[in-house]
């Protein structure tokens, strides 16, 4: 499958999670900027995907990120961030939001499994209470402990 198919509107990606719900497929949503893609993040992902049948990823868009980040975020523009993410296997598919939180795209989506880092208490994950209220749940992965977006930096810059 070409990568960019994996890239979608959310019309477009409305659709398709629509008709996997209709074959019965559990969803599985997470979010993040994912800015240097690093074991950390391969780990978490495929994890993620193996709690249901299809990984949605609801990707920072370039201006969220500076948001949160700072001016000098992200090192990859999210194009670039898209297309890494689509071209892993275990990814289905992967949705930008521009806003400071991905609260409305979750709503959108209405994903049958929240999925964040064990960095994160499971009340204080964004959308934790509408995705438990629709019946569905939220987990937390545990992370690869040493790998980090923040780290990498740090490392880079003392070279």
């Amino acid at each position: 499958m070409e990568t960019n198919r994996k890239i979608l509107k959310l019309k477009d990606g409305l659709e398709i999670i629509g008709s996997w719900k209709q074959k019965g497929m559990k969803i599985v949503f997470t979010n993040g900027c994912f800015d240097l893609l690093h074991l950390g993040h391969l780990d978490y992902l495929e994890k993620s995907r193996n709690l249901g049948d299809k990984l949605v990823i609801g990707l920072n868009t370039d201006r969220s990120v500076r948001q949160l980040k700072g001016p000098g975020r992200p090192i990859n523009d999210e194009n670039a961030r898209a297309r890494m993410l689509a071209a892993l296997a275990f990814v289905d598919a992967v949705i930008a939001f521009d806003e400071e939180t991905p609260i409305d795209l979750i709503k959108r989506v209405k994903p049958d499994i929240l999925v964040k880092g064990k960095d994160y208490k499971a009340e204080n994950i964004v959308g934790a209470d509408f995705v438990l209220g629709s019946g569905g749940e939220v987990k937390t992965i545990d992370l690869i402990e040493g790998y980090s977006t923040t780290d990498l930096i740090e490392k880079i810059k003392k070279y």
